[in-house]
């Protein structure tokens, strides 16, 4: 478990010096779990560690939050003066993540009535 703990933060570390160095605008944990992302299909599956160290912090995610509540609650003054440009990304992006899983799901299954 710990050594999950140990990859997830190289990885951010990675996507942070990544970011930062090539002035990218995306944020270096992000990049970071795409870097991890692809070196998990690469290799063809989760390590047991990394794993472990997933499903510990799954079990703690609601705790996690709670910063971002607090920071809602301390700026619902400013969110609520883009409120309707905030509901419109939330419902656009909610449709595509919809559509976008369906077409996926779907598309798994051919592969795997094909495959099986």
């Amino acid at each position: 478990m710990l050594n999950g703990f140990a990859l997830l933060l190289v990885f951010q570390l990675v996507g942070e010096f990544l970011s930062r160095v090539l002035h990218l605008p995306i944020p270096g944990p992000v990049i970071g779990m795409m870097l991890l992302f692809a070196a998990l299909v690469i290799r063809g599956g989760v390590p047991k560690g990394l794993r472990l160290a997933g499903e510990g912090l799954l079990a703690y995610l609601a705790l996690l939050f709670v910063p971002a509540g607090v920071g809602l609650m301390a700026h619902l003054r400013l969110i609520g003066q883009d409120g309707l440009a905030i509901l419109v990304a939330l419902l656009v992006s909610t449709v595509l993540t919809l559509a976008v899983t369906g077409w996926l799901l779907q598309v798994l299954q051919r592969r795997r009535r094909h495959d099986g």
